[in-house]
């Protein structure tokens, strides 16, 4: 239990510190988000009448206090650009991103684990060579690229989905699952063949090891061995590396999003960003961030799931 309140204590201090970081960051960019928003009709006054509104013109920690203090309540405040609520405004972008993210990493476990199991075994084999071969070439595509080759072959060549033809998970859920298959797979294909490579490369060294020696002493099978002292030993580092990775898999939804036509938060992200509506921009770093902190505290839990020895 010690354990567990320290880690969710540091999850809090790091969404703190992340908080603070973007908006302090955002707050003292030169840019004017009043001016972008009047563009060719910006005048000294109309800047700073607009800043008023917008409540830019009050004390940088004042605004700071506010914008936590409606965090805690579920409120981002209002975009500069579209005048909504922030929440409202992403509500279901962010659900769409977190959907997609979630898929590929779920793809990558259920592929990447057998995959890696299989291939380790393998590993004194004829087979080896072409394996390593394969998997490095699959790992060195981009996750975008591979989303063009789907889209190209599945979409437009074999007619198995229509490229551009979501369906959004409120109005039929199999149907939106059905298409978010094809991005998720491709954020999903190099991280596989990274967990892969992982999983294999971790279950030499443990097979290595004297405690393995030691139990092929007392009479254990091979394949007992493996499963119930190198693997579990193995797996541990490939666990670690899935929670650190949640970040780019997050990063590269972002990005294939774009290329499937999926309505996440890619492109309203990128409009934000060019906008100067930093109110929409600070929200979505500030969920990515909770996402990634989150899947980092659920790894380290799984951690000492397989590790008992560890208590800091």
């Amino acid at each position: 239990m010690k354990y567990v309140l320290k880690k969710i204590g540091t999850l809090i201090l790091t969404l703190l510190a992340v908080s603070a970081l973007v908006f302090f960051a955002f707050s003292f960019i030169p840019a004017s988000p009043a001016l972008s928003k009047l563009g060719t009709e910006a005048t000294a006054e109309k800047i700073a009448e607009l800043n008023h509104q917008m409540g830019l013109d009050r004390p940088v920690l004042v605004r700071f206090g506010e914008w936590v203090a409606g965090i805690v309540h579920g409120d981002f405040g209002i975009s500069y650009s579209y005048n909504t609520p922030v929440t409202q405004l992403l509500s279901e972008k962010i659900a769409v991103t977190m959907l997609l993210s979630v898929m590929a990493i779920l793809i990558t476990v259920i592929l990447s684990f057998p995959l890696g199991i299989y291939v380790a075994r393998k590993s004194d084999s004829k087979l080896d060579v072409f394996f390593t071969t394969v998997n490095q070439m699959i790992m060195s595509i981009p996750s975008f690229f591979s989303g063009i080759l789907i889209t190209l072959i599945f979409g437009l060549i074999l007619h198995v989905f229509t490229p551009g033809a979501y369906v959004s998970y409120k109005r039929d859920f199999f149907k939106c699952m059905a298409y978010l298959i094809f991005p998720a797979f491709s954020i999903a294909l190099p991280k596989i063949s990274m967990v892969v490579k992982l999983l294999k490369d971790t279950a030499l060294k443990e097979a290595d090891k004297d405690y393995v020696r030691t139990a092929y002493s007392r009479g254990n099978r091979t394949k007992a061995v493996f499963y119930k002292h190198v693997l579990k030993n193995a797996i541990i580092p490939v666990i670690t590396f899935l929670g650190m990775t949640f970040a780019d898999i997050i990063a590269g939804s972002i990005i294939v999003e774009q290329v499937f036509g999926v309505p996440g938060l890619g492109r309203i992200l990128l409009t934000s960003i060019s906008g100067r509506d930093y109110p929409v921009v600070e929200a979505i770093i500030l969920l990515l961030a909770t996402a990634v902190v989150v899947s980092n505290l659920i790894v380290d839990l799984l951690y000492k799931k397989f590790d008992p020895r560890i208590h800091v």
